[in-house]
């Protein structure tokens, strides 16, 4: 029985109506209420911005990347000067973060507008820049609440004004950007829900509500298939909650596949830490966003079918609360995993491992050229890295490269650690094959040794996102509290995804 409240919707859905498409600048004077004019470095601002040179400068603009001028007028829309730099060092990180730069310079105007410069002025295709813009401006404008006026958008339409010969590729650029900042929200959308409403029963019913719309196979396993299934694991974690577990499949099929990768995602809705319980401090309250690993696997799989991926892709989102009660799994606790493999627990706190662990068994069982987990882990990797850089580690070299590639194209970036071999003894057990805990240093490498031992030697690459999962002040595209990290980089690497050894 489901006990979760729906007095609110976990997927907010006002901001993916807001009109996005190309304009002439005439039409972006008469509609918008505002327009960014891209200005690169020492060079003669476009006759729109309706300033020289010689006026900016003297207004302490010179075009430098970043430097924003915002310029009421009172016979059209807000005119705002963004600095691009030098035309060599333009790209579509920098083209991003400007977009979500002007989109908080004017944070009351909720008609935007962004003029695209032709490549030959910028440096960067015209189809390049039209998505980054998009995507910049509409996560910067994105937000999740559910106080009074929470129906209000942020953000009615945004117009990217192209001229007449780049219309074509500035509309292919929207679409992409449009697509991708919608999976991106929807990624952020979970991860921020309360975990008493969004529980992992919750989960499946949002799983197949958007994955069907996006053209996504959806199959749900409630706690006898589990059982039935040898899910240890995850049975072992869901002890101590009142909320059934649940585990959902989820396959994109396109008609010739280029290749077939799995992605298996954490998703504990709420991890108290169980008997190893959390102390009470903001991380806690946090806690809610440890289901990040799965939102970012199913918002991202909904944009596969409309983005023509060409790779099969499916997805496993083990989800279910980490809870503390009579019947929660203790210290000392042997759970038998999906692949056979026992595990005596040590803390019930290196929960996401065990969840993992019989998707990942399950991932083998099936034809892949690679698999790929991601999970907000380990509090090592935090410390590590910090909250803008996410830890990978794998058993294949190809498959760990294709996703440092892929979070540098997204700016989602990450930085290999090694599975130092000489520590896979930290987690021997005097009773069982293995503990669920290694010792108290190398934490994020041990908990990815711990992982290897369950992909059978598939191609594998593990992302540890405990750090970029949260932010605590908004950046640029980011906006504080849950980040929905990992979304855009498994879009970008199921996308240009090359089996190893092909």
């Amino acid at each position: 029985m489901n006990t979760v409240p729906r007095d609110f919707d976990p997927v907010p859905s006002t901001r993916y109506r807001i009109r996005v498409g190309v304009a002439s600048l005439k039409q972006a004077a008469d509609e918008a209420d505002a327009l960014a004019v891209p200005v690169a470095a020492g060079t003669e601002p476009p006759e729109e911005l309706g300033v020289d040179l010689a006026g900016l400068e003297s207004a302490g603009f010179t075009g430098q990347q970043g430097q924003t001028l915002v310029q009421p007028r009172s016979d059209g829309p807000v005119r705002v000067a963004i600095g691009i730099g030098d035309r060599g060092e333009i790209d579509a990180t920098l083209v991003r973060d400007l977009a979500a730069e002007y989109a908080r310079a004017v944070p009351w105007l909720k008609n935007l507008a962004v003029e695209v410069p032709s490549e030959a002025s910028s440096g960067i295709a015209v189809a390049d820049f039209a998505q980054a813009a998009t995507e910049g401006v509409l996560l910067a404008r994105w937000r999740y609440f559910v106080g009074r006026d929470a129906d209000q958008p942020t953000l009615d339409s945004l117009q990217i004004v192209a001229a007449d010969e780049d219309v074509s590729a500035a509309e292919t650029g929207i679409e992409r950007g449009r697509i991708v900042a919608a999976a991106c929200s929807l990624g952020r959308d979970l991860a921020n829900c309360p975990a008493t409403t969004l529980s992992a029963v919750r989960m499946a019913e949002v799983a197949v509500e958007v994955g069907t719309a996006a053209g996504l196979e959806v199959e749900v396993f409630d706690k006898d298939q589990l059982i039935e299934l040898g899910c240890g694991g995850l049975l072992g974690v869901n002890r101590g909650s009142v909320e059934p577990p649940r585990m959902i499949r989820l396959r994109y099929q396109p008609a010739e596949p280029t290749g077939r990768i799995a992605l298996v995602g954490k998703g504990i809705m709420y991890d108290s830490g169980g008997i190893s319980l959390k102390p009470s401090d903001e991380s806690h309250a946090q806690m809610k966003n440890d289901m990040t690993g799965a939102a970012a696997v199913l918002a991202g799989m909904t944009a596969l079918r409309d983005l023509g991926c060409t790779t099969a892709v499916t997805g496993y989102l083990m989800c279910t609360d980490n809870m503390p009660s009579g019947s929660a799994m203790k210290l000392g606790d042997v759970l038998t995993m999906r692949n056979g493999t026992t595990v005596e627990v040590l803390n019930t706190d290196a929960e996401g491992r065990l969840v993992m662990a019989d998707a990942l068994a399950l991932a083998t069982e099936e034809p892949v050229d690679a698999i790929v987990d991601i999970a907000t882990l380990t509090g090592a990797c935090l410390r590590t890295f910090g909250v803008e850089v996410a830890g990978v580690m794998g058993n294949d070299p190809a498959v760990v490269e294709q996703l440092r590639r892929a979070g540098d194209v997204v700016d989602e970036p990450v930085w290999e650690l090694p599975l130092h071999k000489s520590y896979r003894s930290q987690l021997d057990s005097t009773i069982a094959d293995l503990t669920n805990m290694g010792g108290i240093n190398a934490g994020s490498i041990t908990a990815g040794l711990f992982l290897q031992e369950f992909v059978d030697g598939k191609p594998w690459g593990h992302v540890d996102i405990a750090g970029t999962a949260q932010l605590p002040a908004p950046r640029t595209w980011r906006n504080k509290g849950a980040t929905g990290f990992g979304t855009k980089l498994l879009i970008e690497f199921a996308l240009r995804f090359v089996p190893p050894g092909s």
